[in-house]
């Protein structure tokens, strides 16, 4: 992340992102796929890294092997498998969705991982249960602990989508968007913008 002076004077908090060129690889129809869509592909590969497939799929299209493929709605059918989609796409002040996959941070306890309290604290006699979640269970009936109770275990590396994020800036020369808050990932993953 880093910071950017708005007209009034405040740092605004901003997050830079390289956004394309992506490439049309394939165009979508509700007469042929039931769905309109157009599926774009990010960062070329060499082609003893591609399966022969999808070797067949990026020919078809005219286009090198990429690395990551999306699909998007709303393009209509303006646009052509080969022709390439660029940041002018976007204007400032747009707001936008960003979907990433969030940091992992491996096994962690309730404190952490829900906002527990623990407790430790001046009642209760305890004195070694400082993070401990407490009691999870019920009583003889019903013998058993409900589904969904906020126990320890897996936190991050989930599929996360932050709403309407404001674009400070675009920058076309370096395909580079400027977008207002933070994002979800660790530098350099791959996120997906929508309009």
């Amino acid at each position: 992340m880093t910071s950017v002076f708005s007209a009034d004077g405040k740092n605004v908090p901003c997050t830079v992102i390289e956004v394309g060129p992506c490439v049309v690889t394939q165009v979508k129809t509700a007469e042929k796929d039931g769905y309109d869509a157009v599926q774009l592909g990010f960062e070329e590969k060499k082609d003893k890294h591609t399966t022969a497939p999808m070797a067949g799929h990026f020919k078809k299209a005219g286009v090198a092997p990429q690395r990551h493929l999306a699909e998007f709605k709303g393009f209509g059918s303006e646009v052509k498998p080969g022709e390439t989609i660029t940041v002018d796409l976007f204007a400032e002040g747009d707001f936008v969705d960003i979907q990433g996959t969030s940091k992992g941070k491996g096994f962690q306890g309730v404190v952490k991982r829900h906002g527990f309290g623990g407790v430790g604290q001046s009642t209760h006699g305890q004195h070694n249960r400082l993070r401990a979640p407490g009691s999870v269970g019920a009583c003889s009936y019903p013998a058993k602990v409900f589904k969904g109770m906020r126990m320890a275990g897996q936190m991050g590396n989930e599929k996360v989508t932050v709403q309407n994020l404001q674009v400070v800036s675009v920058m076309p020369e370096h395909n580079v968007l400027i977008i207002k808050g933070s994002i979800p990932g660790s530098k350099g993953s791959i996120v997906l913008i929508e309009k």
